[in-house]
């Protein structure tokens, strides 16, 4: 979380960019407000028995600091995940049902689907890379890599993409041409967790 933290305030500005062309220009800022609202909840003293613990908190800290869309939308899946977890520590296994799990969520509260120019055109083919991963026995550093280069491919790939969900939707035609921003801060947590993943290896 730390990771990510830092990740997208790195990338703020971009994602603010992105959302001034076919949303409210706020996606950036708002992300970093929650997490960094995450970093301070999770430093504060809270000391989680299980990597589900730290997950719910993550997810609850979101939903009370993120405006607009992405806060419910992001804070669903990371509590949906923290159900998945309920053990001290997690396996490449474990999280590949918690990221399916994650991906359930967002997908039943937004109502979108891959296509449609949302996150779940990152979520959906980083989930299935890390499955794809897992199941082949290539462990958490590969899955975790896999996940993080679909995300990026996937956010890319809603340049061409006509919104059907979301304030972008109400551009019609004029949403063509311009990356998602929840697909691309999607893509920047997979890309974190990449990287944690590997130095901690």
């Amino acid at each position: 979380m730390t990771a990510v933290a830092a990740t997208v305030s790195a990338h703020k500005d971009e994602l603010t960019e992105l959302d001034a062309a076919i949303g409210d220009a706020d996606h950036g800022a708002n992300l970093q407000r929650g997490f960094t609202a995450v970093t301070a909840a999770l430093s504060g003293g809270f000391e989680p028995e299980t990597v589900g613990q730290l997950l719910t908190k993550v997810g609850m800290t979101l939903i009370s600091s993120v405006g607009g869309a992405s806060g419910p939308l992001f804070g669903s899946a990371f509590r949906a995940m923290g159900k998945q977890l309920a053990t001290p520590e997690a396996d490449a296994d474990q999280l590949a049902l918690a990221l399916r799990a994650g991906l359930d969520s967002v997908r039943a509260l937004g109502a979108a689907a891959a296509g449609d120019k949302t996150m779940v055109d990152a979520l959906t083919p980083a989930v299935k890379a890390f499955d794809d991963a897992v199941a082949a026995g290539l462990g958490l550093v590969v899955a975790a890599r896999a996940a993080a280069d679909a995300a990026d491919e996937g956010a890319r790939a809603t340049v061409p993409m006509q919104a059907r969900k979301g304030r972008a939707s109400y551009l019609g035609e004029r949403s063509i041409g311009h990356q998602d921003p929840g697909a691309t801060s999607t893509a920047l947590i997979f890309a974190a967790l990449a990287e944690t993943t590997a130095r901690a290896r």
